[in-house]
């Protein structure tokens, strides 16, 4: 049985970036690390996009930077200036690539193809039993979701980010390439919280996805026909669809910290580190990766990591009402965009507001459904 230092299950995104700050940290060059995932993909199988004020740690892998963003909906719609923020969009193939050109380069670090069945604890450390073994670590960083007890659960909602997008190309100018549509309501809602999401890498090339905040999912025929009316709607005809993408990300406040064990640390979506609220992730990780490569260096028990905050449970808040009341997604998130300047949202969203700046987006949004929401928690508690 082969021992590990440290054993990463996963290598997307949280797991591969993770790798990555310790293959660049001299502190884990005399740490045996493996890396376990049933493949090496360098692929583009995802887009990431996210907010930044200024440059940041990934610019140099960038694919497209908007200064500009569109929020529409039948209540406000706007073209905001971000400044300083900038919308900026990474795709996978490019970002892998980069990573795992460092992280080969490191022979205390090993990757093995294999398929991760489970993650057992014992007393001195854990073991992660693959269709190629079974491998022993100190710690286990696992990026894999293998317990699914959070959907049989009733305590926290589960809503899902889903959507499928097309990028398509036009054979003449079409779009504004400096202008990311954040959120478009202006398409049916079917008592759903939907919206279109647009970013056009060139003035004739754009990621058109149908998205919705919404418990089930729906049939592909349903977002792909709601893609092409929209396109219908503004007038795009002529186009060839370059690529497809699809995906469900989990929303839920759900508290998957609760199933850390001293020697194994859920991370990524597996660990609760989508943004709850709005589905995002690539960024949240960006940040945990960093603290969690530090915390490895001090810390022994890996249930001391993570931490709630004030924002846990206002995305909570959030979830109950989307939850209960689907339908009222447009309403709530037009009256935020249209009460609230955009900076001040990114920096809530980032879970980096100050109180005073809590104080505007929570007065920002239709307040009836909150404070029942907030009355119940407190009643039953979090």
């Amino acid at each position: 049985m082969e021992q590990y230092d440290y054993i990463i299950t996963g290598a997307g995104a949280s797991g591969l970036m993770l790798a990555y700050r310790m293959a660049q940290d001299t502190f884990f060059d005399d740490k045996s690390i493996l890396i376990l995932d049933k493949e090496k993909n360098i692929t583009n199988n995802r887009t990431w996009c996210f907010w930044e004020d200024g440059t940041g740690e990934w610019d140099h892998l960038l694919h497209k930077i908007w200064p500009k963003i569109y929020f529409g909906s039948d209540d406000y719609s706007q073209v905001i200036d971000a400044d300083p923020y900038h919308y900026k969009m990474i795709r996978s193939a490019k970002f892998y690539q980069a990573l795992w050109k460092i992280i080969d380069k490191k022979e205390h670090i090993k990757f093995l193809k294999a398929s991760v069945n489970s993650i057992v604890e014992h007393d001195n450390q854990a073991e992660v039993i693959t269709d190629k073994g079974t491998f022993t670590g100190a710690k286990i960083l696992n990026s894999i979701v293998l317990n699914r007890d959070y959907l049989n659960q009733k305590k926290y909602p589960i809503l899902q980010q889903h959507f499928i997008g097309w990028f398509i190309k036009t054979d003449s100018e079409a779009f504004d390439d400096d202008i990311a549509t954040f959120m478009d309501f202006e398409i049916p809602q079917n008592g759903n919280t939907a919206f279109m999401y647009v970013l056009p890498t060139s003035k004739t090339e754009a990621l058109f996805e149908y998205t919705l905040f919404s418990e089930k999912l729906l049939t592909n025929d349903a977002y792909e026909n709601a893609i092409i009316d929209y396109l219908n709607k503004k007038g795009i005809k002529n186009y060839t669809i370059e690529e497809s993408e699809r995906g469900a990300i989990p929303m839920t406040s759900y508290k998957f910290h609760k199933q850390n064990t001293r020697h194994v640390l859920n991370i990524g979506t597996s660990g609760g580190w989508t943004k709850a609220s709005t589905g995002y992730t690539f960024m949240n990780t960006t940040k945990k990766t960093k603290q969690l490569t530090e915390f490895l260096k001090s810390e022994n028990d890996l249930r001391k990591f993570t931490k709630l905050t004030k924002f846990w449970f206002y995305d909570l808040l959030l979830l109950d009402v989307l939850a209960k009341y689907n339908e009222d997604g447009p309403k709530l998130f037009s009256s935020l965009f249209r009460k609230t300047k955009i900076q001040t949202i990114f920096k809530f969203l980032d879970e980096e507001s100050t109180f005073a700046e809590d104080l505007r987006i929570v007065t920002a949004v239709p307040p009836i459904r909150f404070v029942k929401a907030l009355l119940k928690r407190m009643i039953y508690g979090v």
